[in-house]
């Protein structure tokens, strides 16, 4: 009997031409103009070490997003990998629907160790999006268990994402992304979010008016302590801090949607650290297993459970969930991910500030209208016209001709719009740091011929 040949190992006998012809047919990427991808010589990864990825043409690159933000160690980490086989050789999945397993329960054991004081329940999910959507209905439903009904709308703040989820974009609609669906949204109100920092009055009063004259049909505020996809906007000092204030005088839970920010990426373990605040309920995603598996999670207090504890016919149990909730292979590498994580957050605040020294002739650049930082998050704002602010046109997908740059002398990054996100993984060393900043310099020096035709065809005919 021959043995039966690795399917895996098999992928790597195909050509690239066979593999590139295979996603140009098949496959539908995210967040992606199919169109222009379909037109172009796409980046199809093979392998990842360390801070870098292998396409199947052998090129290697800096890894500039940490992989839409949520690698943390690098890759092929030896320590996340002992722990997804150990757990492999146990069992791969089963259901928490009525029932445990071993890794879940510790990893909720340590998460509510690490995370802010109050904090005491996990409930497990596989994404930023449904830890969102969990938190959502457990605040509307934390009312409704206790007779208040009314208490529906979820306040947010504009610009803020919270995922691709129809609940998420309730709370957070973008005009662009969410056009075909704002028609079937229930109307949540909004307030404006602090930036530029001069604008933290401005918001405050916006928030404490909606609560004034809504609390009585508001169920929670959610806010992101870094706006995202919004541009790596980070909040003023004491923002959270105010909320929190807010919240509790008109009675109103407060979510913080830490799924981009949360296991170190401001340079913290926990962005709300630095405000000395606590949530209600508290939003967790990518960087928890340091981007092996998909695994997210919803932490509350003990005082918002116990609202759901009743007898069966009062119907007060939180039905929701997901196949694979509280998977343990992914349960089993964020326990690895998290001590390692633990032994790494030390050494951060020294690389956070070598990464701002290195950015910072960045902030001279012609088309850069402000280069923008949360510890490892970095958010450069591309303009046409600097003095004025003014804008590219979205067509013009000027953050795509930077990042073309980029990738040609080795490194992948990917723009939101006109702002070019980079966001190393923390595992980077300060010689990394230091030759992926300068190479973003380069491609931001090599796009500047195109940025100056672009911008001059913007200019008013005389």
């Amino acid at each position: 009997m021959h043995p039966q040949p690795n399917l895996i190992d098999a992928l790597d006998t195909l050509s690239p031409e066979t593999l590139i012809a295979w996603d140009k047919t098949y496959v539908w990427h995210p967040f992606t103009p199919m169109k222009q991808y379909l037109a172009s010589e796409p980046v199809i990864i093979r392998r990842g070490q360390g801070v870098k990825l292998e396409d199947i043409h052998g090129n290697w690159y800096y890894d500039g997003t940490s992989s839409i933000w949520l690698n943390v160690h690098g890759h092929n980490v030896p320590e996340l990998n002992a722990a997804l086989e150990a757990q492999l050789r146990r069992i791969a999945h089963a259901t928490m629907l009525g029932q445990a397993n071993v890794p879940a329960v510790a990893l909720a054991k340590r998460l509510i160790e690490v995370a802010p004081p109050g904090l005491q329940r996990v409930f497990y999910s596989d994404s930023g999006a449904t830890a969102v959507e969990i938190a959502l209905k457990m605040a509307i439903q934390f009312w409704a268990n206790q007779g208040w009904r009314s208490k529906r709308y979820i306040l947010g703040f504009t610009n803020n994402y919270h995922g691709d989820t129809l609940g998420a974009v309730g709370v957070a609609p973008d005009p662009l992304f969410h056009w075909p669906f704002l028609d079937l949204l229930p109307g949540h109100p909004r307030a404006p979010y602090p930036y530029p920092h001069d604008r933290l009055a401005e918001s405050l009063e916006a928030v404490e008016h909606v609560l004034r004259t809504r609390h009585h049909e508001l169920a929670a505020l959610i806010v992101e302590p870094v706006e995202g996809a919004g541009g790596i906007l980070p909040a003023p000092a004491g923002f959270l801090r105010a909320l929190r204030t807010l919240c509790d005088r008109y009675q109103v839970l407060l979510i913080i949607d830490e799924v981009a920010t949360g296991f170190g990426r401001t340079g913290r373990l926990f962005a709300c650290e630095a405000e000395g605040i606590s949530p209600d309920l508290l939003c967790l995603g990518k960087g928890l297993t340091g981007g092996y598996l998909p695994l997210a999670a919803t932490l509350t207090t003990e005082r918002v459970f116990e609202a759901f504890l009743g007898e069966v016919e009062e119907r007060k149990t939180f039905f929701h969930g997901h196949s694979y909730t509280g998977n343990p292979l992914g349960c089993a590498v964020a326990l690895a991910s998290l001590e390692l994580l633990l032994q790494r957050l030390p050494s951060l605040p020294a690389k956070v500030e070598r990464l701002r020294a290195h950015l910072a002739p960045l902030s001279e650049h012609p088309f850069v209208a402000e280069l923008r930082q949360a510890g490892f998050m970095v958010g450069i704002e591309i303009v046409a016209d600097r003095a004025r602010r003014t804008p590219f046109p979205y067509g013009a997908q000027v953050g795509f001709i930077v990042a073309r740059h980029a990738r040609r002398r080795g490194m992948l990054v990917r723009p939101i719009g006109s702002v070019l996100i980079f966001m190393p993984p923390l595992a980077a060393t300060e010689a990394e740091l230091e030759e992926m900043t300068t190479i973003l310099k380069a491609a931001f020096e090599d796009a500047l011929p195109e940025l100056e035709r672009l911008a001059q065809n913007l200019q008013p005919n005389v």
